[in-house]
């Protein structure tokens, strides 16, 4: 293969600038303020702070509604992320074999991709209406109460819904470009040396899908952590109350609703630093089993 070659550094490096100096703006600067800001705590009229060390910190690491806001963050997107790439991988797998009228059926699996967060979590909050939601009446019509916003786990099963309706357009599309993209011959080699399909598809099929399902694996927990903030904040109505949150959107309501801008800016280094572990981990363990070839 035939490399690239430049004449001088200064040119390649004048080319990655442009890129470097946004990622110095707008992120290692509101980084480092913010890294600087957890240590002090800041007065909510902007006229001067104090320096009160790891307090923040250990406000948090005892406040018990932090604790469940944390874990309610694991369920949250442990479910989001597995049934988001589930139901897509069978969505994918099932279109692929579509013949007559597959435009169409592709067409219409991916035009969630197209919704806003907020207008999905609108959609939502429609559905599971306590008073006119289809979701909510057909629950109802099956004895079951469903009130969205007062209890806390109805809240959540209509945010998780939602997070998850609204990824898996996006899972489709990869997955089903990763499928198209394996050879006929080794689909035809596949049929040859196992007639079942279940089996087919464990032992060929999805190897061949693994370095497509590890990246989406990566965008679908950074989707369940930092994109989903639209729709919790439009199912909520922006009064959380003991409605169950995210971590992400406790940040927002701590510092701008609370005027708790250190403690806030706590949360926001605290995040920071459980998705770079949270990154260096898949990429130590679960990329060695990958096989790009």
């Amino acid at each position: 293969m035939k490399r690239a070659a430049f004449g001088h550094i200064s040119f390649p490096i004048l080319l990655l600038l442009p890129q470097l100096v946004i990622i110095a703006i707008f992120f290692y600067w509101p980084a480092g303020y913010a890294l600087q800001s957890s240590f002090y705590l800041e007065d909510p009229f902007g006229f001067g702070s104090t320096f009160v060390g790891m307090d923040n910190y250990t406000r948090l690491a005892s406040s018990s509604s932090y604790m469940d806001a944390a874990w309610f963050t694991l369920i949250f997107t442990s479910l989001v992320t597995f049934f988001a790439l589930a139901i897509a991988l069978l969505l994918a797998v099932k279109a692929d074999k579509v013949i007559r009228g597959a435009r169409t059926y592709r067409t219409l699996l991916m035009w969630v991709y197209a919704i806003a967060p907020p207008v999905a979590g609108l959609i939502g909050v429609m559905l599971f209406d306590q008073s006119r939601g289809n979701i909510t009446q057909l629950l109802g019509m099956m004895g079951i109460e469903y009130r969205l916003g007062v209890n806390y786990w109805d809240t959540a099963s209509a945010m998780i819904t939602v997070s998850i309706w609204k990824q898996i357009p996006v899972n489709f599309i990869f997955f089903l470009s990763g499928l198209q993209a394996i050879p006929q011959s080794v689909r035809e080699a596949a049929m040859i040396d196992n007639r079942s399909g279940t089996r087919r598809f464990w032992d060929i099929t999805f190897p061949l899908l693994a370095p497509t399902g590890f990246f989406l694996l990566i965008i679908n927990i950074t989707y369940s952590l930092f994109d989903t903030f639209g729709i919790v904040d439009t199912i909520v109505k922006g009064q959380p109350g003991n409605n169950p949150m995210t971590l992400v959107y406790r940040v927002f309501v701590d510092g701008f609703r609370g005027q708790d801008l250190g403690g806030s800016s706590a949360q926001s280094v605290v995040l920071m630093v459980l998705v770079l572990i949270l990154t260096i981990v898949q990429f130590r363990f679960l990329e060695r089993r990958i096989h790009y070839t």
